[in-house]
């Protein structure tokens, strides 16, 4: 029976997720949450050991935003130890870096890092209202975000962000035999749209597809719509 593990993003919580696993479970596709590792240590792969010290596997892995990235690079280090990825809002490399411009530039990422660490909680607040931006009802959906926000821990939060800076997946997801799919909304103001041609010439097979009219936080505006979408890839995949 196919099984899937979802990861959260950066900062929000499992919260913004919670419908789209209850969609899943409702299709018949098992879905479960999974918490992000709680480290201060900024090395992607102390966060990769934990991860995958903790999840089961055999399972499909799958995340939104960091979550993704983090399960796409899991997926690769397990290799045949997965059945599949899917990821949703997730860049192969979160801020741009030469050979992948499609990403947030560098002093962007610069400038939010240090919001963080001088206001936390004010920067959790309005990262929910970028996330929600693109969205139909932006507005009521960045407060819905912002409701869901946990206490913040500043110094995991920061390791986060290095490790969403840090990431790069262009080799994983090349490497990747299994079955993977990567969803990405086209009004998206964390992941630019445009990565998605560079992303599908990654893969060695797999899908990119593009949600319209969507932003990144479409994992809580789209929960049935994203639900439906994974479940049948799953589904087919499993036919092959």
């Amino acid at each position: 029976m196919n099984r899937l593990i979802l990861l959260p993003g950066w900062g929000l919580g499992p919260a913004a997720l919670q419908p789209l696993v209850d969609a899943l479970n409702g299709l018949g596709l098992s879905s479960e949450l999974a918490a992000l590792p709680a480290l201060t240590s900024s090395d992607p792969e102390v966060w990769l050991d934990e991860l995958d010290a903790r999840l089961p596997a055999d399972c499909w892995l799958g995340g939104w935003s960091l979550g993704g990235m983090l399960a796409a690079a899991l997926a690769a280090r397990r290799g045949a130890r997965c059945q599949g990825l899917l990821t949703l809002a997730s860049n192969a490399c979160f801020v741009a870096r030469a050979g992948w411009p499609n990403a947030m530039d560098e002093q962007t990422f610069a400038a939010f890092r240090a919001g963080c660490a001088s206001d936390a909680a004010a920067t959790l607040k309005r990262f929910a209202m970028l996330c929600a931006q693109g969205c139909s009802e932006a507005r009521a959906l960045g407060r819905q975000l912002q409701q869901g926000l946990p206490a913040p821990d500043g110094a995991q939060l920061l390791a986060g962000l290095d490790v969403l800076a840090t990431l790069d997946n262009r080799a994983a997801l090349a490497s990747f035999a299994g079955p993977q799919l990567h969803l990405l909304a086209d009004a998206d103001a964390l992941v630019p749209a445009e990565a998605a041609e560079a992303l599908l010439a990654l893969l060695p097979a797999g899908e990119v597809d593009l949600l319209e009219g969507s932003g990144h936080a479409c994992v809580l505006e789209q929960p049935k719509t994203l639900a439906a979408l994974l479940a049948e890839f799953v589904h087919e995949a499993g036919d092959d």
